[in-house]
């Protein structure tokens, strides 16, 4: 039986929006099963204020929200990661670090809402649909009695659940 929460790190390229709204997702439904960082490969720098919104709306703390490079959790003081989870197709393809540990890793795609154009209620409505996408996935993954699984199921159920269709 496992007594601390799993650790899982939601990568993209940006760290702008999807991977910060998977982050807050994964804490916040995972119920201290699981807790959730995100980071780019290449940071923006600084979080959709329509990914905010979103994560603010499900109760997520977000004064500490920020773009930040995968590097951070490279490095021997980091959190050891038990999964690893790319949700844009860029980061997916990208050499990603060594992470320590050997964590369990799948992508999960989701389409950029922050590359939609147009009016504020259409980019809002744009993260709408990508947040539900997310949680649906999240959601699934959360629900799996990982602690009691073997690794290659997990890693099984959890490539399901990046195919799966939302």
């Amino acid at each position: 039986m496992i007594d601390h929460p799993m650790h899982v790190l939601v990568l993209c390229t940006g760290n702008s929006a999807r991977s910060i709204m998977a982050e807050a997702l994964i804490t916040t439904l995972g119920q201290g099963r699981f807790r959730a960082w995100s980071a780019g490969s290449f940071p923006t720098g600084k979080v959709n204020p329509f990914a905010v919104e979103q994560v603010a709306a499900i109760g997520y703390p977000t004064d500490a929200l920020r773009s930040k490079s995968w590097d951070e959790f490279a490095g021997p003081d980091a959190p050891r990661m038990d999964f690893i989870v790319t949700v844009c197709d860029n980061a997916a393809g990208e050499v990603c670090p060594v992470w320590p540990g050997q964590p369990i890793s799948a992508h999960w795609g989701f389409e950029d809402p922050a590359a939609v154009a147009g009016s504020d209620e259409e980019r809002r409505a744009a993260f709408s649909k990508v947040f539900a996408q997310i949680r649906a996935k999240v959601q699934r993954f959360v629900d799996l009695p990982v602690s009691s699984m073997e690794r290659d199921t997990v890693l099984r159920e959890m490539r399901a659940i990046g195919e799966m269709s939302v």
